[in-house]
């Protein structure tokens, strides 16, 4: 045999082994065998089917299968959650996780059909705040102002949500108690009406989700004094976080995460957080995420677990505090 020929040979079998070794881990342990569904407890078009769908088309590279995005929306997302919870553990049916579904449900409603001892939490995706935002009408610029203003008009002012027992309610509620503020909650069916109103005036301020907001933010049509994350957001640099201002350790925000059901198996679990750590790697999907105020995150299945129970710690107390509850 000719040099050139062995030469060919042996980069050919040098390529082989390196295609070999960037194959998914799992593929030796034959996951995944078939499409895998991430169940979006969301309708379309939210922050949350968002980015399920950045995560899942590049996990889909990743893995070697398709991951498609189901939405299965409904009861602020216990019924897509039950779904997973209740689904075969072998890998092939994962939940985008939340703070709603996976942290504030367990304290707000009556009966939940699921318990977090029925998932397995594989990765955190991002984190993000709520802000604080006023109706241009209100006269406050800062922050400390409108401390200043509420606390000389106890009752007077309203504050709106998207919705009873969401995030921005409830840190809402905490706020209030910890600045010992008397305001009056208005919930909304959902964050555009609450917007909607509050540009015009209809009510005060309104907690929500840094990127439902921010566009308006920018447009100048709403002000916004205050984070909620310990600190201070990339998309809201100006913008002090409440820990900073004389409440420290006060934190309430919104995440993302990939989970499965109880009993998948370890190794299928391993291969999936490496998977999704990856993923957020992805400079154009990071960007994607970034602009619009999310943190991204990166961590071990074991700290995102750790993560959760926390989360769901915190919830139930703000809940306990403000009395909400979803009959």
């Amino acid at each position: 045999m000719c040099k050139s020929a062995m030469l060919s040979r042996a980069r050919a079998a040098m390529l082989g082994a390196c295609m070999l070794a960037a194959l998914p881990a799992a593929a030796a342990q034959g996951w995944p065998t078939r499409p895998i569904t991430l169940v979006v407890p969301f309708p379309p078009g939210g922050s949350t089917d968002a980015v399920g769908r950045l995560v899942a088309a590049e996990l889909a590279k990743l893995l070697g299968q398709n991951v498609i995005v189901e939405n299965k929306g409904g009861a602020n997302g216990n019924i897509g959650s039950d779904q997973v919870a209740k689904a075969k553990p072998d890998g092939h049916t994962l939940l985008l996780s939340g703070v709603g579904s996976n942290a504030i449900n367990y304290a707000i409603y009556q009966e939940m059909p699921y318990q977090d001892k029925d998932f397995r939490h594989v990765a955190l995706i991002a984190t993000g705040p709520n802000v604080l935002v006023a109706s241009p009408n209100l006269p406050v610029k800062r922050f400390v102002e409108f401390l200043e203003l509420v606390r000389k008009e106890p009752g007077k002012h309203t504050h709106a949500s998207s919705g009873n027992g969401s995030s921005g309610h409830l840190s809402a509620e905490m706020l209030k108690q910890a600045a010992k503020l008397d305001m009056v909650h208005v919930p909304y069916k959902g964050g555009a009406a609450a917007i909607t109103d509050t540009i015009a005036g209809r009510v005060d301020v309104l907690f929500l989700n840094q990127d439902n907001v921010l566009p308006h933010v920018r447009a100048g049509k709403l002000r916004a004094l205050a984070v909620t994350s310990p600190q201070r957001n990339p998309a809201y640099p100006d913008v002090p976080t409440i820990a900073e201002s004389g409440f420290p350790g006060f934190a309430a925000q919104s995440w993302f995460g990939v989970s499965a059901p109880a009993g998948t198996p370890d190794e299928v679990v391993r291969v999936l957080n490496e998977a999704t750590n990856k993923a957020l790697q992805d400079a154009a999907l990071r960007q994607r995420l970034e602009s619009v105020g999310f943190v991204v995150a990166n961590g071990s299945p074991d700290d995102f677990a750790r993560f959760v129970q926390d989360e769901i710690a915190r919830w139930a107390k703000a809940a306990k505090a403000s009395g909400a509850r979803v009959d």
